[in-house]
């Protein structure tokens, strides 16, 4: 096997695991978007399912969620007979918000969280951070043992480890960034 064509195979490993990285960060987005930070969004719903005809089903793919102001989530299920479901699922949801169901229509007022609930909301996005963290690790050892597989030479390996160990810390730094924008945004009143 020619350098060359090792060099190619170690960069190729360097691309699977950045974008197993990527997906990570995209990963933790998603989470980010479900803890309430007292604005009114969407992407609060973006998980809740709720019993649709025997079958579980997300509330944003049964209905339209809009946001008319900045402390209310409108719900207009598409089947008004899904309304009572909806507005159930809300209620067990650990949500902690109050469904007012006017008979076509949900509404959701979301209140200012309280100090204490600010402060539970950061630790939560701190564990999905740390989690995120773990995950970026675990994709860097598996880098690690892909580039063992090729059977390098010594100091090609040690270059391509280094090239990993830099794409791990730009991720690790970007979750941080991450992190500290969430908790900003929930800590603001």
């Amino acid at each position: 096997m020619s350098t060359e064509a090792e060099t190619t195979d170690a960069k190729s490993v360097l691309a699977k695991i950045e974008e197993k990285m990527k997906k990570t960060i995209h990963s933790l987005q998603q989470e980010f978007h479900t803890v309430r930070t007292g604005r009114a969004n969407p992407a609060l719903l973006e998980r809740l399912e709720f019993e649709y005809y025997g079958a579980m089903t997300l509330v944003q793919n049964a209905s339209t969620i809009s946001a008319p102001d900045g402390r209310t989530l409108l719900i207009k299920p598409f089947d008004k007979q899904s309304l009572k479901d909806i507005e159930a699922a809300i209620t067990k949801s650990q949500l902690g918000l109050t469904p007012n169901n006017d008979g076509s229509v949900i509404r959701l007022n979301i209140p200012t969280p309280t100090e204490e609930r600010r402060k539970e909301m950061v630790k939560l996005v701190k564990k999905y951070a740390e989690e995120s963290r773990v995950a970026v690790r675990n994709i860097r050892r598996e880098g690690v043992d892909d580039l063992k597989k090729l059977k390098v030479p010594e100091d090609e390996y040690k270059r391509q480890e280094e090239n990993l160990q830099k794409l791990t810390d730009k991720y690790i730094k970007e979750v941080d960034k991450h992190v500290h924008d969430k908790e900003t945004e929930i800590m603001e009143v």
